[in-house]
């Protein structure tokens, strides 16, 4: 005489013997479901950031650029990096010479509050700048007989 009972995932054998009955308690092994798989790919996808960059070109030898970048924060760890460092590295990658960084705002900004934002939550960083040389620049160098910037 025997049977077996599925139980939440514990397998329960009954062994009955003349003597004595004895149940033996196994766990079933578990395998990875597809909401863990689809839950882990959506936390990988929010952990990663994404920014764009944009040049704009005024003369032959200048420009202005537009620099965005988005990153997540849990813990206060930015990941993979401050959102400020992902928007500069992007900038300077470029190559362009005489970069100048005019404008830079990191949001949301809730001030004395901040520190919230460190247990969890996603910043903007936007910079606003110039590359190059105006002809204007290059004109007073010239006149002055200094050696040009960025030579």
């Amino acid at each position: 005489m025997g049977g077996e009972i599925f139980n939440r995932g514990l397998r329960f054998r009954h062994f009955w013997d003349d003597r004595v009955p004895v149940m033996v308690s196994q766990s079933l092994p578990k395998g990875p479901r597809p909401q863990h798989a689809l839950l882990g790919l959506v936390l990988v996808s929010l952990l990663s950031a994404c920014s764009t960059l944009s040049f704009e070109r005024e003369t032959e030898t200048s420009g202005s650029f537009h620099s965005e970048a988005w990153a997540f924060t849990i813990f206060a760890w930015d990941f993979p990096t401050e959102s400020v460092q992902i928007a500069r590295d992007n900038v300077f990658d470029a190559g362009l010479s005489n970069l100048t960084v005019t404008t830079a705002e990191t949001s949301p900004n809730l001030g004395w509050w901040d520190w919230l934002l460190d247990v969890i939550g996603v910043r903007k960083t936007v910079l606003i700048g110039t590359w190059g040389f105006s002809g204007e620049q290059l004109r007073k160098e010239r006149d002055s007989g200094a050696p040009l910037l960025g030579s």
